[in-house]
């Protein structure tokens, strides 16, 4: 393909290791050049991005991985938008296979919805459409003034639980609480295997901490109008840790979205365990692996946890040998071909639902 021709550029907004190979593969893909610029940090840690060459009147296509410096990519991202618009491009699109702060969507407390402030932050910055791989929460989408590609890791995580798990017809899939049961039971229909529920956390669950019941606080007025008397709700009890359904002498395949603190699912491996599984998978599209996961993972009853590449983890892969990688560039440098082309997304979603 004629790059100068083409009527787009693909660009990296990272300097990582990580968003370059990314980058690459899906350059690699699209049949054209990395578009050349430079993203580096001064002295004082302030980010800088230099364009080496021309985009205007171009469609941007901005690739955006995002390593443990959360807020150092989101700048990058930023900045970069804001160069390429003030450069007069004429679309500016952000590739941002894990969206950050996405579990930050929910009032809690007297907290923000971070999340949405990130998406203005973004539409500020320049950008006019978003393409990103399995949202925290789908409603994220109602955040944006522009569109967002939601795209889903499901079809390659399916693909190597029938390719790479041998006996899988001996599975089980798994959820790790009642919130996850919807994205399991999806897994489970698609590879006609049975489903297990884990029921009863030992942690409050993130519900929980969003509905508003711990805030304000209980202050009882003494002066003035006394105000109405609402009845008193029942303080809620966590039952017993229970497996509804049988696991016993099978595989136990745990899915997820995000794994990043991994005390819940080491938890949730040693349930199954107790319970007769005699392997546990753990499969999740963004591996955050944040502090000490990887050695947890390691020393923990789990044989295998399996991400993708949204979002850096070779350091983590180093320590610990269990975490497998399945690549999701083919979808990524597809969803720009159709939306540079003017070509309808929905092949991209061919036997999607909204529970995957």
């Amino acid at each position: 393909m004629n790059v100068t021709k083409s009527g787009y550029r693909v660009f990296s907004a990272n300097s990582s290791a990580a968003c370059t190979e990314l980058a690459k593969q899906i350059t690699e893909r699209l049949g054209v050049e990395l578009g050349k610029s430079v993203v580096y940090q001064e002295s004082n840690r302030e980010t800088r991005v230099d364009v080496k060459e021309s985009v205007r009147g171009q469609t941007i296509f901005i690739i955006q991985t995002i390593p443990r410096d959360v807020n150092t990519a989101i700048m990058e991202l930023l900045v970069m938008a804001y160069a390429l618009k003030t450069s007069c491009a004429k679309n500016i699109i952000g590739v941002i296979p894990y969206f950050p702060y996405s579990k930050q969507c929910k009032m809690r407390k007297r907290g923000s919805i971070v999340c949405k402030l990130l998406a203005s932050m973004l539409a500020k910055a320049g950008l006019t459409h978003i393409i990103t791989m399995d949202l925290h929460q789908k409603e994220i989408q109602g955040f944006f003034s522009f569109p967002v590609d939601n795209l889903r890791a499901s079809p390659f995580l399916l693909q190597y639980i029938q390719e790479e798990i041998p006996d899988y017809r001996n599975a089980i899939i798994v959820a790790k609480s009642p919130s996850a049961a919807k994205r399991a039971q999806s897994y489970a229909e698609r590879l006609r295997l049975g489903l297990a529920v884990i029921h009863g956390e030992a942690q409050c669950a993130e519900s929980d901490m969003a509905d508003g019941r711990h805030s304000p606080p209980c202050v009882r007025n003494t002066s003035g109008h006394p105000g109405l008397e609402l009845p008193l709700m029942m303080a809620k009890e966590k039952p017993p840790i229970t497996v509804v359904g049988d696991v016993g002498g099978r595989i136990a395949i745990i899915i997820d979205d995000i794994i990043d603190d991994v005390e819940d699912f080491i938890a949730a491996a040693d349930i199954l365990k107790e319970r007769g599984a005699y392997k546990i998978y753990i499969m999740a599209t963004h591996g955050l692996l944040s502090a000490d996961a990887p050695r947890l993972i390691e020393e923990s009853a789990i044989d295998e946890v399996v991400v993708t590449n949204t979002v850096p983890h070779e350091v983590q892969k180093l320590q610990c040998p269990k975490i497998k990688t399945v690549d999701v560039s083919m979808i990524l440098a597809e969803a720009i071909r159709r939306i540079h082309n003017g070509e309808s997304m929905a092949y991209l979603f061919r036997n999607i639902t909204v529970d995957d």
